[in-house]
C-alpha cells in the first residue's frame, strides 16, 4: 500500500491563501496541525488509521462578487487500548472583496479504552476566528467516556464528561477559567451509503458558557467520495460588545477518504 503524502501541501497551501497577514496560531494549534501531518506518514505502521479531506466552495460574480471556502481534514489512529484523533477545520467568506469570515479550528485527542464500553479521553482544542471579537480560545480538558447503544448494529452512542480549563485571548490581553465539558456523539447508518451523525458538547466556565452543535448526513457517491450536508452552531454568552452571541454554518462538501 502506497503512502500518502499530499497533505501537508494541501493544508499549508489553503492557509496561506486565507489571508498572508493573519497572525499565527498559538502554540498547540501549530502542535496539532504538525501531528496531523507526521502521523500521516508513519500511518501505515499502527494498526488502523483513517483519513478524511472536505473541500467545498461557492463562488460569484456580477453586481455582486462573492467567494467562500470550506475546508477540513481529520486522521485517526487505533493502536492497541489508545485512539488519536487530529482534525483541522477553517472557513473564509468575502464579498466585494471585503472579508467577512475567517476562522480555524484545531482538536486534538487522545483516547485510552480500559474496558469494552468505558475510556479515558484527553483532548485539547484551539480555535481562531477572527470575527468572533476574541483573538483565540483555547482548552484542554480530561474526560470520562462511556458507548452505549452497542447492543445495535446501526447505532452508535458515546457520552464523556471532565473537567479543565479554557485559555481567552481579548485585546492581546491573557485570562483563564475552569470548565466543566458534558459532549455526546451519535451515529446512525441509514443504509449501506447514508449515514448520519449529531454532535452536541456544552463547556460551562466560570466567566463564559460555549455549546456547539454538528448536524450532518452524509451519502456515499463511490468507495471512498462522498457527499456530506451538514450545519454547525456555536452559542457562546458572554462576547465583547458589538459581537453575535450565535454563529451558524450551512455546508455542502465532498469528502474523501484514504
Amino acid at each position: 500500500m502506497c503512502r500518502i503524502t499530499v497533505e501537508p501541501l494541501f493544508f499549508i497551501t489553503i492557509y496561506q491563501l486565507l489571508d498572508q497577514e493573519m497572525k499565527p496560531l498559538h502554540s498547540f494549534s501549530l502542535f496539532a496541525f504538525i501531528a496531523v501531518l507526521s502521523t500521516s506518514a508513519i500511518a501505515q505502521e499502527e494498526n488502523s488509521v483513517t483519513r478524511e479531506i472536505q473541500l467545498g466552495g461557492l463562488f460569484a460574480s456580477g453586481n455582486t462578487a462573492e467567494s467562500s471556502l470550506f475546508f477540513a481534514g481529520a486522521i485517526n489512529i487505533i493502536r492497541n487500548d489508545w485512539e488519536y484523533e487530529y482534525s483541522l477545520d477553517g472557513l473564509y467568506a468575502s464579498t466585494d472583496s471585503e472579508v467577512n469570515g475567517q476562522r480555524i479550528y484545531g482538536v486534538a485527542s487522545a483516547n485510552y479504552e480500559f474496558s469494552e464500553d468505558s475510556f479515558f479521553l484527553t483532548r485539547m482544542a484551539h480555535e481562531d476566528d477572527r470575527f468572533s471579537g476574541y483573538d483565540s480560545q483555547t482548552d484542554i480538558t480530561f474526560n470520562y467516556g462511556r458507548a452505549l447503544l452497542q447492543n445495535l448494529s446501526n447505532m452508535e452512542l458515546t457520552l464523556n464528561i471532565g473537567a479543565g480549563v479554557r485559555w481567552s485571548r481579548l485585546d492581546n490581553s491573557d485570562f483563564d477559567e475552569p470548565i466543566l465539558r458534558i459532549a455526546g456523539d451519535y451515529d446512525w447508518s441509514i443504509s449501506n451509503t447514508a449515514m448520519f451523525n449529531q454532535e452536541l458538547s456544552t463547556e460551562t466556565g466560570s466567566e463564559s458558557n460555549i455549546y456547539r452543535s454538528v448536524s450532518s448526513i452524509e451519502t456515499q457517491i463511490l468507495d471512498n467520495l462522498s457527499l456530506r450536508f451538514s450545519f454547525k452552531l456555536k452559542h457562546q454568552t458572554e462576547v465583547p460588545i458589538g459581537r453575535k452571541k450565535t454563529d451558524t454554518e450551512t455546508a455542502i462538501t465532498l469528502v474523501m477518504n484514504f
